[in-house]
């Protein structure tokens, strides 16, 4: 189907039955409540969790999406769109309150498309990341907000200029043949982030995500890894180099999924910018240290990209259903992207599941782990594929794997048991780095704050 096609097609299905929404700016109790009102009408298929309070105290919570709310069904990707992580940029926390109350709505009429899509996917909504900032941005309104007013946190913070700086080791690793996925933290890292940092990486570190975006505003378009650039040289606002990650097609991809379905993202001209399809390699834009999708790729198995969604950082009321109705699709089509590439279960030879296994794509480097089940998720562009899945203790097992255009190919891994072998005959590896030497070989360094992402 040409792509043109796709995001009509899509709109299609949703456009029958779409009921009128309260079109409104929502302080922090109006938001707890929509989200609770949401849980109310779908209490079968939904769940209300808080990941932690920001540093006046105030829940950051999680609206879930499932056939089995608070359960992770084996083979069942998990999903994630985090708002309003800078405090000033509110067009996305109303964005994700409109979409909670869609697919709660879609889903009690029946919708085939909705239906499928919260039955075969865990999805995870927080419609604010940064609660104190908002409600210092929204006492002043989108009439005299500042640029800046609420953009940052109860501290004084960069939210997205303040987790752990993992791209920094990983070019160094990837000098050294070191890991390529999953690198470590730093010893102290959890006296550098605040405490709306602090609860996102245990959030992430305690669900196997495995594709998000978070919604910002500024601009109009769909930002994807890297946000730093490898050469210090082009670390300022105003130089900048394309950083791809391994995965950039794959990036790529994800981000016209989004740019292509919304109402006019992909037309390029926007905010008196000009980004090709409405997409950018956030490198390529201006390099970002410390940011939140680099460290979701570097940290975890999740692919997250940035959603630049409107010029007006505030936008007035009598916008927001224009707005709801330009990015309604994409929201949609955005999700479903989590159902591609490949998917199996990683167990041994009583079928017991190996958590933690590696799976690694010949070509591409940058691997990804099973989750507690053994269960994995590696999201790939159609072709075919040398896989392979090893774990500490068995077999590695390598097999080829054809990735269609449609729904995730399964591919299983058995592992069997690594053969014991005598101390002598074990051979030294010299490729690998444990956590504490490549933490000592580089120092991260802090770098310019933007003042876009």
């Amino acid at each position: 189907m040409a792509r043109w096609l796709r995001p009509l097609v899509g709109a299609l299905l949703l456009l029958e039955g779409a009921a009128a929404l309260s079109f409104l700016h929502h302080r922090y109790e109006e938001l707890v409540q929509a989200l609770f009102r949401v849980q109310s009408q779908c209490p079968y298929v939904t769940r209300i969790y808080s990941i932690g309070r920001s540093v006046e105290g105030r829940h950051l919570y999680v609206l879930e999406f499932s056939d089995y709310p608070g359960i992770h069904e084996p083979l069942e990707p998990e999903f994630k769109y985090v708002g309003n992580m800078h405090g000033n940029e509110v067009l996305g926390r109303e964005l994700l309150l409109q979409l909670s109350e869609f697919l709660c709505e879609e889903y009690r009429r029946g919708n085939e498309r909705i239906t499928r899509l919260i039955h075969d996917t865990r999805i995870h909504i927080m419609p604010s990341m940064n609660p104190d900032g908002y409600e210092v941005a929204a006492k002043q309104g989108p009439d005299s907000n500042g640029y800046l007013t609420g953009r940052n946190n109860a501290n004084g913070v960069d939210l997205n200029r303040n987790f752990p700086d993992l791209n920094t080791l990983m070019y160094y690793s990837r000098e050294i043949s070191g890991p390529n996925h999953h690198i470590p933290l730093p010893d102290n890292w959890k006296s550098q982030v605040e405490p709306e940092t602090l609860a996102v990486i245990q959030w992430i570190s305690s669900y196997n995500f495995v594709l998000s975006a978070n919604l910002h505003g500024g601009a109009v378009v769909a930002n994807y890894p890297y946000d730093k650039s490898q050469d210090p040289r082009f670390r300022s606002h105003r130089r900048t180099v394309n950083t791809p990650t391994p995965d950039d097609k794959l990036f790529q991809k994800l981000a016209k999924t989004y740019s292509y379905a919304h109402s006019w993202m992909h037309r390029g001209w926007n905010c008196g910018d000009y980004f090709a399809d409405g997409i950018t390699n956030g490198a390529s834009w201006y390099s970002l240290s410390k940011g939140m999708q680099d460290f979701n790729y570097l940290y975890t198995n999740c692919f997250e990209i940035t959603l630049e969604l409107s010029c007006n950082k505030f936008p007035p009321e009598e916008d927001l259903e224009r707005q709801w109705m330009a990015n309604r699709e994409a929201l949609v089509a955005f999700i479903e992207e989590v159902h591609q590439g490949i998917k199996g279960m990683v167990s041994d030879e009583n079928n017991n599941g190996i958590a933690g296994a590696v799976i690694s794509v010949q070509g591409i480097s940058h691997d990804i782990t099973s989750g507690d089940m053994g269960d994995y998720f590696r999201l790939l562009l159609p072709g075919t594929y040398t896989v392979t899945a090893s774990a500490e203790g068995y077999q590695p097992l390598t097999v080829t794997a054809t990735v269609g255009p449609a729904a995730p190919s399964l591919v299983h891994f058995q592992l069997k048991q690594e053969v014991v072998r005598k101390p002598a005959e074990r051979k030294a590896s010299g490729t690998r780095m444990n956590n504490k030497a490549l933490q000592k070989k580089v120092v991260p360094r802090a770098t310019r704050r933007g003042t876009q992402r």
